[in-house]
């Protein structure tokens, strides 16, 4: 397994020192290298992984220097088109290095939504006529590989790409007691000493309350999908009116409106994340422009990537219901208290759809937490059948 701070270093002798990116399981450990180790001038959490080529050609187009841009390979998409329309020797032939965690990668057990794109990975890199490898294992194989890796974005005026199998990374090394942890875009700042905000499952445990039976919940990717699950397994619930967005980070809200502009009767509720928000928040304009009258989107906003390690996303320097606002929505407000949720909710419904609601919970899950037992296909039959009234 490699050190990730002796592949920073590898990086860095070959001219690499600014890196940007959406975090990934994958990285965790290069991510948490990366976060506790380089200042803020070097390091910029993307709203999404084709901003992240953005920022990278920016970096280069000033600076002369090669960025790496770091993503799990289920981002891939955003980041097609900067890097065909852009990035290209055809048209600005700027070099950058892809790191790219690769889940559902052939032979290794993962999650349904990885499985594909993990087995078409090398055809898409190849089909873009992207120079790639695999990252060694071998700590001096690895030096060599991004060695290469750098060479070959160089020389050819483009990106290239080194792609990372699961447990390539070792853990980061303890950082001295005197280390300052650097957390974020805007510095260096201290852990709080004690989070009073609820957990992101008390929190919905309370809206799932506040909502009651019959609406149709959308929820985005990750623990809070598992969560949903958890809770109407605990309950009794069947769920079938709720849909478990298992891949697609940001979507979830697009398909709420989907959902919401074909149903004549229903509320649709949206449960969503603020790192899920920031990554595609243009879609509020659009949701605002169809203007569903029963279409309520609800932020769980703990301020970090939870599912993949915690990193920080940008949503402390946003008033998110000013945003929203602002983006055409009737009415948004945050919360904090679980006791002011129900009032919350109430006065959404009377101001009508669309309509955003922002909760303010602590991070992380609890470590048993389950994964559902149904398939996406199983999940969507019995969601379609429940809105069909079928059952």
């Amino acid at each position: 397994m490699i050190d990730p701070a002796r592949f920073l270093a590898d990086l860095s002798a070959h001219g690499v020192s600014f890196y940007t990116g959406v975090p990934d399981s994958l990285l965790k450990h290069l991510n948490t290298e990366i976060m506790q180790t380089l200042p803020p001038e070097q390091h910029v959490i993307a709203a999404n992984e084709g901003a992240a080529v953005g920022i990278a050609l920016g970096h280069y187009l000033r600076t002369g220097a090669p960025a790496a841009v770091y993503l799990q390979n289920s981002g891939f998409g955003n980041l097609v088109n900067p890097l065909l329309s852009l990035a290209d020797p055809a048209v600005y032939g700027v070099p950058m290095v892809l790191v790219i965690g690769w889940r559902g990668q052939p032979g290794v057990p993962d999650e349904p939504q990885h499985v594909t794109q993990g087995r078409v990975m090398t055809a898409l890199l190849d089909a873009m006529e992207l120079p790639w490898s695999v990252l060694p294992t071998e700590p001096g194989a690895a030096t060599e590989a991004v060695a290469d890796a750098v060479r070959s974005a160089v020389a050819r005026s483009g990106p290239s790409v080194l792609l990372v199998e699961k447990n390539t990374f070792t853990a980061p090394a303890a950082l001295p007691a005197d280390h300052e942890r650097v957390d974020g875009p805007t510095g260096r700042v201290d852990e709080p000493a004690h989070d009073r905000r609820v957990s992101r499952e008390e929190a919905l445990t309370g809206l799932v309350a506040a909502v009651g039976a019959g609406p149709v919940i959308v929820a985005t990717t990750g623990m809070l999908s598992r969560e949903l699950f958890e809770l109407r397994a605990r309950t009794g619930a069947d769920g079938d009116t709720d849909f478990l967005t298992v891949g697609g980070m940001g979507h979830a809200c697009s398909i709420a409106l989907g959902v919401a502009m074909r149903e004549p009767t229903r509320e649709v509720w949206c449960f969503d994340g603020d790192g899920a928000l920031l990554m595609h928040l243009g879609s509020l304009a659009v949701i605002a422009q169809q203007a569903p009258p029963r279409l309520f989107h609800v932020v769980f906003n703990n301020g970090v990537h939870d599912s993949v390690g915690g990193q920080p996303t940008a949503i402390d320097v946003v008033d998110v219901a000013a945003a929203a606002r602002g983006l055409g929505y009737r009415h948004a407000e945050p919360v904090t208290e679980p006791g002011d949720v129900p009032a919350a909710v109430a006065r959404m419904r009377a101001t009508g759809g669309p309509s955003l609601l922002e909760l303010r919970v602590r991070p992380g899950s609890r470590p048993d937490l389950g994964r559902p037992t149904r398939t996406p296909a199983q999940s969507r039959d019995a969601f379609m059948a429940a809105l069909a009234g079928q059952r």
